[in-house]
This record gives structure tokens, C-alpha cells and sequence, in this order.
């Protein structure tokens, strides 16, 4: 004879058996998938840092202009990302001998964008190596989502490498998708500026034609933004 109580018990440790294993390995296939889903990240961002890094050498490769050595530490509107020719991007319409160290993605703050170790400080020692009568450093739209200490950060990291330098600084410009976040890097820049001594030209309030990414310039709003960007630095007293 069989007792109920027994049987039932059984059932139950064979129920919470399933159960448990059950749930087991649904942990084990969410597990398992999010490893996937972190190889192919990692995977993407070191395929777009190398793109961005031999994009970068190929716009540096490229000067314009004649006269004073000019160097620009930029990120991706002075790459010249999305051009067909990315040596028409803006800093070629400044005066002087351009030469351009541009990596998309970049910023003041050491982690903008997701490629490591190439923050405007980070990059400005050898950009500025072969000598530069003026260093113009634009840029703040990668910053948008950076609290205001690490821009302050790499902020003064970045006057620490181009000590002894004529120095421009150019705020972000509000492209459309960051327009929101833009003031308050601005407002931060145009601080970190006066107080290091250094001119800053703003270009938040410019009306651009911008690609259907609505992030990055198309030819003609390099156009408009190059100018306005060298009529300002023209106007500067102290340049």
C-alpha cells in the first residue's frame, strides 16, 4: 500500500528538481548570450578604433594652406568623417599652414567616445611634436554624456601638454542629436578657457547643414563653419 503523503512528497522534490534545473539553464543561455553580445561589441569598437585611427593618419598626412604652421587637435568634424574628400574638412579653410590630428570620437574627457587613449591631452604631445605657432583645439560634442570633473580633468591635462603654446580653443557646435547636452559643455568650456588664460570661440549658436546622421557636417556646413571658426580667430587681439 501506497501513502498519499509519501507520494506527494515525491512529486513535489520532483517538480522543484525540474524547476531548479529549468532555471539553471535558462541562466546558463542568458549568460551565454550576453558573452555573445559582448564579443561582438568589443569586436565592433576595435574594427571602428582602427578605422578611426587610419583615418586619422590619412587626414594628417594632408596640409593646407601656406604660412604660419597651424595645428588643429580635433575629433571627427576635423577628420573630416562622412566627406567624400576628407581633406576639405573645416580646417582647411583657416589661414596658415594646417595640419590636422583629427580622431573621431575624441574629446576633452579621457573617456569620450570608445576608443581608449585618445582624449585631446593624450594627443596633443605628438600632434604639436614637429613645432606649431598656433594649436587650435576643437571639439565638446563627444563630451555630452562625460560628467563636468572628467572634461575639467582633461581639460587641464590638455593645457598641461601645449604649455608655452598660442592656443584656440573651439566649443561644439549644436548638431541636432546632442543639441540638448551641447549648453552645458559649452558653458563648461567657455569657463575652462577664461580661467587657463586661452581664447574660446563658440559656435553653438551657428545654424548648420548637417548629414542625415544629424551629427556631422555635411561639405558645405564645413564650409560655414571653417569660415566663421577663422574670421573669429582673426578677429582675436592677441593673434
Amino acid at each position: 500500500m501506497v501513502h498519499r503523503g509519501v507520494a506527494s512528497l515525491g512529486s513535489h522534490w520532483s517538480v522543484r528538481r525540474r524547476t531548479v534545473v529549468l532555471g539553471a539553464l535558462l541562466a546558463f543561455l542568458f549568460a551565454s548570450l550576453l558573452v555573445v553580445h559582448v564579443a561582438s561589441r568589443a569586436g565592433a569598437d576595435v574594427d571602428r578604433c582602427e578605422r578611426f585611427t587610419a583615418d586619422s593618419r590619412a587626414r594628417a598626412a594632408i596640409a593646407t594652406g601656406t604660412g604660419q604652421r597651424v595645428v588643429v587637435i580635433g575629433d571627427s568634424w576635423s577628420a573630416g568623417l562622412g566627406l567624400d574628400r576628407p581633406a576639405d574638412s573645416w580646417p582647411a579653410r583657416l589661414d596658415g599652414r594646417v595640419h590636422v590630428a583629427g580622431f573621431s570620437g575624441s574629446g576633452f574627457s579621457a573617456e569620450a567616445g570608445s576608443c581608449r587613449r585618445v582624449s585631446f591631452a593624450v594627443r596633443a604631445p605628438g600632434a604639436v611634436r614637429a613645432g606649431a605657432d598656433l594649436v587650435v583645439v576643437e571639439g565638446g560634442l563627444n563630451d555630452f554624456d562625460e560628467p563636468d570633473a572628467a572634461i575639467r580633468v582633461g581639460f587641464a591635462d590638455l593645457m598641461r601638454a601645449l604649455d608655452g603654446r598660442r592656443v584656440v580653443v573651439v566649443g561644439p557646435a549644436a548638431a541636432p542629436v546632442r543639441a540638448d547636452r551641447v549648453p552645458r559643455v559649452d558653458e563648461l568650456l567657455a569657463g575652462l578657457s577664461e580661467r587657463y588664460g586661452v581664447p574660446y570661440v563658440r559656435t553653438s549658436g551657428l545654424d548648420l547643414p548637417y548629414l542625415d546622421d544629424r551629427l556631422h557636417l555635411t561639405p558645405e556646413g564645413h564650409v560655414e563653419f571653417g569660415d566663421f571658426v577663422a574670421q573669429q580667430i582673426r578677429d582675436l587681439p592677441a593673434l
